[in-house]
């Protein structure tokens, strides 16, 4: 019988299998000081349309555009339709502003704005209003409000534009801030008022 050859011992420490490590995932960093949703930009823009009436309602954070308002009351009825823009000027009084900055609440905004846009269609007998509003910062030479209205005739779509515009500027939940050159900045109602603190046509 031949002997068998006896297995070689190794001296050295045999690796021994290791469990699987567990990756950390990256925590995320929270925003500490989130914006509210009304305050934030990628949340708009909201809108609201009553299609019985034909009325439209825009907020939102990105420039107006004027032609989409009107192609939204145009209709082949109408005899008159009527743009009104409402543009940042580069002075109040005698101080020269940078720019205007708008906030709003949102759901009263949109509430108050409808209700003004659909009395006026029942006041005057309108084929459609789009009232839309920007927020946030508003440059010179650039519109922060686009009233849009639609009538039979031109007198009736005239008054109403007018009255519109009025109303919004008594009763919308928006509010302005003037940023002037010099630094610095003022709160004010929407409605426009002198140096002296008269109301302003």
């Amino acid at each position: 019988m031949s002997a068998s050859t006896p297995t070689p011992h190794s001296s050295e420490p045999q690796p021994q299998s290791q469990p699987p490590q567990e990756q950390q995932q990256p925590q995320q960093q929270e925003d500490p000081d989130p914006l509210p949703a009304h305050l934030n930009p990628s949340t708009y823009p909201r809108t609201t349309h009553n299609p019985t009436l034909n009325t439209h309602i825009t907020l939102t954070y990105d420039p107006l555009d004027a032609t989409a308002a009107l192609q939204l009351v145009s209709s082949p009825q109408a005899g008159a339709n009527v743009l009104f823009l409402g543009t940042t000027r580069d002075t109040f009084g005698a101080r020269a502003v940078a720019q205007l900055s708008y906030t709003a609440y949102p759901p009263l905004a949109l509430k108050t704005l409808s209700q003004i846009a659909e009395a006026a269609v029942h006041a005057h007998c309108l084929l459609g209003v789009a009232i839309a509003h920007r927020l946030g910062d508003v440059p010179i030479g650039e519109s922060s409000i686009a009233i849009a209205v639609s009538a039979g005739h031109r007198g009736a779509a005239w008054r109403a534009g007018e009255e519109v515009l009025e109303r919004c500027k008594e009763r919308t939940e928006i509010w302005k801030r003037e940023v002037f050159v010099d630094g610095g900045g003022e709160w004010r109602e929407n409605r426009e008022r002198d140096r002296e603190g008269a109301l302003v046509g």
